[in-house]
């Protein structure tokens, strides 16, 4: 008889909207203890996931879960990465991208159920200043609405928007020096998506064509940001044709220099990490193996 397989969940409490729930009963309740072997564990603050991930991969565990939302699977993939061990996503955030992306089920029983009996395969990893990240990295007023979404106290989608409808009025943009493919731009930033997934989360589609296993970063660039244009981005997000409204400039590459004439924050993931004026952006294809 085959070994079970053993799956280590790592659920971070303060994720999500809802807050109420039982997560370890309805995890466990949902398992089929005769199949799987599993292990709960959780989260006790900012960081404690990566640490988690990576004891969990050397104990040998299969499969490590992130049970939470966009932060918390990037702190577990950060964890994983040059291990043998494959990232699980059981969706529990605001804006879950990288599992929309992955076409992982938002609903806690179907997610628990498909990372039991999972496909395995391979994605690629971006890094920004050295900072790992699964879904999208950014410069600009992306960045800063993440910034403040983390300072508001509250969490979901009206949340976010409340906070970038208020931001949007006093943001300006920064010049910038982006050098890629051999070529150097000079233009500037209001915001510089980096995408390897094709959304930050909620269905917006920072950049639809992008390709988690291509081998290259989508840039998705917005010069400046007046009211019609914003309007245009903002169908184009939703309907998932922002490249086709002429609202944004799109790249494709697997390095890429930015040069800021001020700082710009930036966020790897939806998490708001610093202010930097210099940024090295880069890709290493298939570099962590999920379980979908």
């Amino acid at each position: 008889m085959p070994a079970k397989p053993r799956i280590c969940f790592l659920i971070n409490p303060n994720s999500g909207t809802d807050r109420r729930q039982d997560v370890p009963a309805l995890i466990t309740h949902c398992l089929d203890a005769d199949d799987v072997d599993h292990e709960i564990r959780l989260t006790r603050y900012a960081g404690h996931a990566e640490q988690l991930a990576r004891q969990a991969a050397a104990e040998g565990f299969r499969t490590v879960v992130a049970v939470g939302g966009d932060g918390t699977v990037n702190e577990v993939g950060r964890g994983l990465l040059g291990t043998t061990t494959a990232l699980g996503i059981v969706p529990r955030g605001s804006g879950n991208g990288l599992a929309r992306h992955l076409r992982i089920p938002l609903a806690l029983p179907a997610a628990v159920q498909r990372v039991c009996r999972p496909t395995f395969q391979r994605i690629d990893v971006g890094h920004i200043n050295g900072r790992a990240f699964f879904c999208t990295a950014g410069l600009g007023f992306d960045a800063h609405v993440s910034k403040c979404f983390a300072e508001a106290g509250t969490r979901g989608l009206s949340t976010y928007v409340k906070v970038a409808l208020r931001e949007y009025r006093h943001y300006r943009s920064t010049a910038v020096t982006v050098t890629l493919n051999g070529e150097t731009l000079h233009t500037d930033c209001y915001v510089l998506a980096f995408a390897n997934a094709a959304q930050y989360g909620n269905n917006a589609y920072i950049a639809p064509l992008a390709d988690i296993r291509d081998g290259l970063l989508d840039l998705c660039l917005i010069d400046s940001l007046p009211i019609v244009r914003a309007v245009r981005v903002s169908l184009g997000l939703a309907l998932g044709n922002l490249p086709a409204s002429g609202a944004a400039v799109f790249h494709t590459s697997r390095h890429i220099r930015v040069q800021a004439a001020a700082p710009l924050g930036f966020h790897v993931d939806g998490d708001y990490v610093a202010a930097a004026q210099d940024f090295e952006v880069a890709l290493t294809p298939l570099a962590l193996e999920v379980a979908t």
